[in-house]
């Protein structure tokens, strides 16, 4: 592999939750991307793979897009004379320049952390680009104290030497806010169709702050405008919490992902947190009260004591201020937040909540069901831990306040789950065979400790650093179970988190996930993006934790936990991903005197694992490759007459999206269609004589066109924003506009005639979605009011005859998603039972006449259908079997039908059995379907000629 190949970074195709989500990832987002993040190059190691030697004293690691070492280990250098640790530490940089090639470390490094103990110290330095915070980032220096000398023991991190790109933003900030929630609305809306759930007091409510401008990594660096956006969607089991970056000179979203973090179901990235929260009301000081010694039971019957305190109104509260220390406010509250919504509860403070209160120092039934009496012993043990294991004072180490809420609502209904936002931890109610989420100790300690993670490597919560970020919090929370009930590590239930919240099922049934899984990287990783599991936080968590769990039975308790606590708190740094995270526990195993057979063991249990250097090359599909590494978010592919078109950003970063085109046998060499203009190039469609896009720019989204033979391009439309369902053939283009926030409306119009723009519907009470043009005919959906209700149907207008045909009306309480033409018939999608996890393809005449299900939306055959692609021959969607066991089978896979029936049967096969998600398929001529494909990791578009049938 070239030291190019070696330099990329991995990346995978974002695919939906319960719908479809358009998006790839790019070159930024690939930066936390569902594959390695930083993968090391063949000059990072030495030795065979598997059994590579950590560098000897002296020697340094190389870093990978950087000329500076992701780690150097093993040295004593004398640091120079400094007023603290931070100057100490960047004096040291600046004094070897020659080895990590940071010019100027004082001026482009700005301390974040330092952190002491037993003689050490850490210093955590975060970089900057021209004064601008550059994300991921960051740079560690670890020394040794002794009196009033400083010795350097080593380094690592990530120090981005290649960035040259300018700070001045062209987009403004409310352009940037606009666009950020534009971006999620459209992910979010990609969840549900449109229908009755989707009236006008319906529309996702959401809101966006400015964070400041951000450079991403990629290539010579791009600069971006860091916006938050909160909010949420009615019907949804999740609240809204997401991270987007725009870049700031085109307004293009090249970045998103989730900043909340979740025990069971997807979600994301942890807020960085600068310390506690009050309720509101409370900010102040509180008034004097007096601790006590109280008591509750647990959900598990178990009478347990708690530290509790008399208020000043004679109740006692679940308020523990026993763990003061040296003037630090760490105080456990556990708050009686019974009936509050999931949405009114992340990274804010519900009104009029109170901490749990009880008429006397033993707390009754109340307590007990609502999962306080749980939530406030379990905090005190998992603080405990930290404490007396590592010194370590609450989870950012200076004493911060925790604060756990219960009885957590799914909007009125049972949430099954819980999450740490930056700020707090939130428990669901659970459900009637879940428990509240805090009865299990390690879900209470994997919650806390995603609090120590934000304050401290920080790992970013998406893709592989989110899954190694998932990976310590099971790691932690079950280390503490485990010897809190003293439970042997060779018990085959120790690797088991939240095996105790089952009302009625066994542990094992009941299991989120076992630690002791034995998946590995060559058979078990899934290539997925951040629209499924965060890029696969929680899918791809046992690879890493399973190997830490097999340190820890190696090592025995006590000593596994301290190397892995050492290279969490002193080598992990933001983006690091499998490669690094196996580096840092060796690297941290050998500072604390690991040695011979014991550190063998310790790299045995990440080659048993997969995580070995290179392990991404192992990963294969069934499938041709048409164009490799697509480095985009949130475009589609396109296909027709016999060309594929695609848009893919290089890696150096000097073409933000370009749209290329191919042709779909794999043949001949690609075509540039778009120029190298600084605008983002997206959602091409072809017909094969023609190629329209996208094209996103500093003030407006435009709608361009080229013949594929070569000529100049054509402006056809310009606007506030566009969808990206987009489609050509002939002289006609067809696609979505959104005149105001969350409002779809289906445009079309002759390349021709510039004034022949016409818009079906407008406005909030008539509006049009998701568009698919074949043979003149353009098959849409509509929703419309008339009188006091709303009419939902399926149509199809003839643009030679101007005949708009109802196809059929959509039922009370449907939901209609995206159509697609073939031949003689119109297939869409559509949802008759809201909430049931899947959905039914429909496919009829024309003219409404023989309407068939392809697939039902119930029985043993019914899946979760996201999109749908078609050709005259053959039917083709991207769909998940719902609430399936086997990872594999849960994320997208295509499934193609014949429209016709041969014997009146149905014949369903797999396109491909790759084991990544398949996502946004294009239909092409015959059976042939052309996709991108996460499995490797790389987003890449693929093609197949026919199905593979039945996949094992």
């Amino acid at each position: 592999m070239s030291s190019k190949d070696s330099a990329e970074l991995r990346t995978a195709r974002a695919g939906a939750g319960a719908r479809v989500r358009r998006s790839g990832i790019s070159g930024a987002a690939a930066l936390i991307g569902a594959a390695a993040l930083l993968v090391p190059g063949p000059d990072a190691v030495a030795g065979t793979a598997g059994s590579e030697p950590l560098p000897s004293p002296g020697e340094v690691v190389p870093g990978q897009r950087t000329a500076t070492p992701s780690l150097v280990d093993g040295i004593r250098e004398r640091a120079p004379a400094a007023r603290d640790a931070a100057d100490a530490a960047t004096a040291h940089l600046a004094a070897r320049t020659e080895r990590y090639r940071i010019p100027a470390p004082a001026r482009d490094l700005e301390p974040v952390a330092t952190v002491t103990g037993d003689g050490s110290e850490t210093v955590r330095l975060q970089q900057r680009h021209h004064g601008v915070p550059v994300l991921g980032g960051q740079y560690v220096v670890r020394m040794e104290k002794r009196g009033g000398d400083r010795v350097v023991t080593g380094t690592s991190g990530k120090y981005f030497t290649a960035l040259d790109t300018g700070t001045a933003a062209g987009v403004g900030e409310d352009l940037a806010v606009e666009r950020a929630v534009d971006a999620v609305r459209t992910e979010l809306d990609g969840r549900r169709f449109d229908g009755p759930a989707r009236g006008d007091a319906d529309v996702p409510r959401l809101t966006g702050i400015s964070r400041g401008l951000v450079v991403l990594p990629t290539g010579t660096g791009v600069l971006t405008r860091h916006i938050t956006v909160r909010g949420q969607v009615p019907g949804l089991a999740e609240p809204v919490l997401r991270e987007v970056y725009i870049d700031a000179r085109a307004g293009y979203p090249v970045l998103q992902y989730s900043g909340l973090t979740t025990f069971g179901a997807p979600a994301v990235a942890p807020a960085r947190a600068a310390g506690g929260v009050r309720a509101a009301g409370t900010t102040g000081e509180r008034p004097p009260a007096a601790q006590a010694a109280g008591s509750g039971v647990r959900l598990d019957g178990r009478t347990t004591p708690l530290r509790v305190t008399r208020d000043d109104s004679g109740a006692y509260v679940l308020r523990d201020r026993s763990r003061t220390r040296n003037g630090s406010d760490n105080v456990l509250s556990t708050w009686d937040a019974r009936g509050t919504w999931v949405s009114d509860v992340n990274g804010k403070w519900p009104d009029g909540i109170k901490e749990f209160a009880s008429p006397t120092p033993a707390f009754g039934t109340e307590a007990t069901g609502a999962g306080a009496v749980d939530a406030h012993w379990a905090a005190g043990r998992v603080y405990d831990y930290y404490r007396d294991h590592f010194g370590r004072e609450s989870l950012d180490g200076r004493g911060m306040a925790v604060n756990s809420l219960v009885g957590i609502t799914n909007f009125g209904q049972p949430y099954v789950n819980a999450f740490w936002d930056g700020q707090k931890i939130a428990y669901g109610t659970g459900d009637a065979e879940y428990r509240p989420l805090s009865a299990s100790l390690d879900v209470v300690g994997h919650e806390l400790t995603h609090g120590v993670i934000s304050h401290s490597a920080n790992l970013v919560y998406a893709g592989q650093s989110g899954a190694m970020n998932e990976a310590i919090a099971d790691y932690f929370g079950n280390a503490i179970e485990t010897d809190t009930y003293g439970t042997s590590m060779d018990d085959p239930d120790a690797g088991l988190m939240g095996e105790t919240l089952c009302r009625t099922k066994a542990p094992r049934a009941c299991s989120f996930r076992d630690l002791n899984d034995g998946r590995t990287t060559a058979a078990s990783f899934l290539g997925v993006g951040f629209g499924t599991d965060n890029g696969g936080v929680h899918l791809n968590s046992t690879l890493f934790s399973g190997a830490l769990w097999d340190i820890r039975e190696d090592l025995g308790p006590a000593r596994a936990d301290a190397v892995v606590y050492k290279a969490l708190t002193e080598y992990l740094t933001p983006l690091d991903g499998f490669t690094e995270g196996r580096a840092a526990v060796i690297a941290a195993a050998r500072a604390l005197d690991v040695r011979g057979r014991d550190l063998r063991s310790v790299r045995r249990a990440f080659d048993a694992h997969g995580i070995v250097p290179h392990w991404e090359l192992a990963l294969g599909i069934d499938s041709d490759l048409l164009l490799q590494r697509v480095n985009t978010t949130d475009s589609a592919l396109g296909a027709g007459g016999g060309w594929w078109v695609a848009s893919q950003s290089n890696e150096e970063g000097s073409e933000p999206y370009s749209v290329w085109a191919g042709r779909t046998n794999g043949k001949g060499r690609l075509k540039l269609i778009s120029p190298n203009d600084g605008r983002y190039h997206v959602n091409p469609a072809t017909d094969g004589t023609t190629v329209v896009w996208q094209a996103y720019g500093e003030k407006s989204v435009e709608i361009l066109a080229r013949p594929l033979a070569g000529g100049p391009i054509r402006t056809l439309w310009s606007g506030r924003s566009a969808g990206s369902r987009l489609a050509v053939e002939g002289d006609v283009v067809v696609f979505e506009h959104s005149a105001r926030p969350g409002l779809r409306n289906v445009v079309h119009l002759r390349m021709s005639d510039p004034d022949s723009v016409v818009q079906l519907g407008g406005g909030m009470h008539h509006r049009t979605s998701f568009p698919s043009l074949r043979n003149g005919r353009i098959a849409y959906q509509e929703t419309r009011r008339v009188a006091a209700a709303y009419e939902y149907s399926t149509r199809v207008l003839d643009l030679a005859t101007g005949e708009d045909t109802v196809v059929q009306q959509a039922g009370p309480g449907t939901s209609l998603g995206p159509t697609a033409l073939g031949g003689d018939r119109v297939h869409w999608l559509l949802d008759e039972v809201w909430g049931n996890g899947t959905t039914a393809l429909r496919s009829a005449r024309i003219d409404g006449s023989d309407v068939t299900d392809l697939s039902p939306e119930a029985g043993p055959e019914a899946l979760n259908v996201m999109d749908l692609t078609a050709s005259p021959e053959a039917v083709t969607m991207a769909a998940r079997i719902p609430d399936s066991e086997i990872r594999n089978v849960s994320l997208a896979k295509l499934w193609q039908f014949s429209p016709a029936r041969p014997g009146g049967e149905l014949l369903r096969r797999r396109v491909s059995c790759n084991r990544g998600e398949q996502l946004v398929p294009a239909a092409a001529a015959g059976t042939r379907v052309v996709w991108l494909d996460a499995t490797t990791g790389i987003s890449s578009v693929v093609t197949r000629s026919r199905p593979t049938g039945t996949c094992a």
